[in-house]
């Protein structure tokens, strides 16, 4: 086991500089970036894409010509003079070859100096370090919820299969899956925050403003209080997934004769159920749990935490993207690869902590 472990950490180094390497070559074809932000604020314009376009020019401007070359590349450049410019792609880094950039960045991240965000005067590690709560607090919830209604209702289906709750159940699950989780939580923005109908959870943030000056029950009520809108969001769509994934593992392990000949024993059902098919069927299912709190963590963050105007990791991508925040983009896109390598590792460990008898060691033949 320990051989597969080191072959899989070292599995990591190739993925996650082809990784970076695509993303890399991306942002080099996409309009826009660091300097026309700049740009484009200074000259009140306040989008980038207009100036891309090459938005209105002052037809006053008497220094148009002078600023050639410099159009060409950036079209909110009129009437800035050329040195500034050079100046604002040295600060950024972006006077470099393409290549030297990616290979000096690469180095950097190998030794987790991820660098300072260009806009927010602050270390990438530590917006990370910032936001990575609200996120957690998101995923943890939302994959704690899905496993503790999906696998009973998922038993109760395999026992019950063929029947009207069978059909009945399925067809629930199936349309909540159906929904778009941005769909449903702008519903529940307008149903229960003030929307239209009812006032009763919050429309933003993780807590009250005057949190700090709460009780510790306080607290506590006051954050599952803020939380709620957001997990149902979330949850909405892995109900459908891991409850039918329960009920046909379930189903699989019934019909195998073992538990044929613990029935012909006499032994009650739920001894059988419980004592004999549970461990087998929900091998599965529990090994998959770090890979659904990574799909929960990192699949609606950006939709959820947009809408409830939850400062997590989600919003800051998404700003960072926008803003053309490369040292933020590339730095949380190096750490999320991480932790979804690492994440994957561990879920083929849970299946060994499962059960056993797997064994992923390679053998000869």
């Amino acid at each position: 086991m320990g051989a597969y472990i080191l072959r899989r950490l070292l599995l990591i180094i190739p993925t996650l500089i082809g990784i970076m390497v695509v993303n890399f070559a991306l942002t080099q074809f996409v309009p826009g970036g660091p300097v026309e932000q700049v740009l484009a604020n200074l000259q009140g314009e306040g989008d980038v894409f207009e100036t891309i376009t090459g938005g209105q020019a002052d037809a006053g401007s008497t220094n148009a010509a002078d600023n050639g070359a410099y159009q060409s590349e950036y079209a909110g450049a009129r009437g800035l003079p050329p040195e500034f410019i050079a100046d604002l792609e040295r600060q950024f880094g972006l006077d470099k070859p393409p290549l030297e950039r990616f290979l000096t960045m690469m180095w950097n991240y190998m030794r987790f100096d991820f660098g300072e965000s260009y806009f927010k005067s602050e270390g990438v590690l530590d917006l990370v370090w910032d936001k990575l709560p609200v996120s957690i607090s998101l995923g943890l919830w939302a994959t704690l919820i899905s496993y503790l209604v999906s696998i009973p209702l998922g038993i109760r289906k395999a026992v019950k299969d063929g029947s009207k709750f069978d059909t009945w159940t399925s067809g629930i699950i199936i349309a909540a899956y159906a929904i778009p989780s941005f769909l449903f939580a702008i519903m529940l923005l307008v149903l229960f925050a003030g929307g239209s109908y009812w006032q009763i959870f919050p429309l933003r943030g993780l807590t009250s403003p005057d949190w700090d000056q709460m009780s510790l029950l306080g607290k506590i009520g006051d954050y599952f209080w803020h939380i709620t809108l957001p997990v149902l969001a979330s949850v909405i769509s892995s109900f459908a997934t891991l409850t039918l994934l329960t009920k046909n593992s379930f189903l699989d392990e019934i019909r195998k004769q073992y538990v044929v000949t613990a029935k012909a024993k006499g032994l009650p059902e739920s001894r059988v159920l419980y004592g004999h098919v549970f461990r087998n069927a929900m091998m599965i299912v529990i090994a998959g749990f770090p890979g659904l709190f990574l799909g929960v963590f990192f699949g609606g963050s950006v939709i959820i935490e947009t809408l409830f105007s939850l400062d997590g990791l989600g919003r800051l991508g998404y700003e960072a993207a926008l803003a053309r925040d490369y040292p933020v983009i590339f730095g949380t896109l190096f750490f999320f690869g991480l932790i979804g390598l690492l994440i994957g590792i561990l879920s083929d460990l849970m299946y060994v902590f499962v059960d056993p008898r797997i064994d992923f060691e390679r053998r000869d033949t």
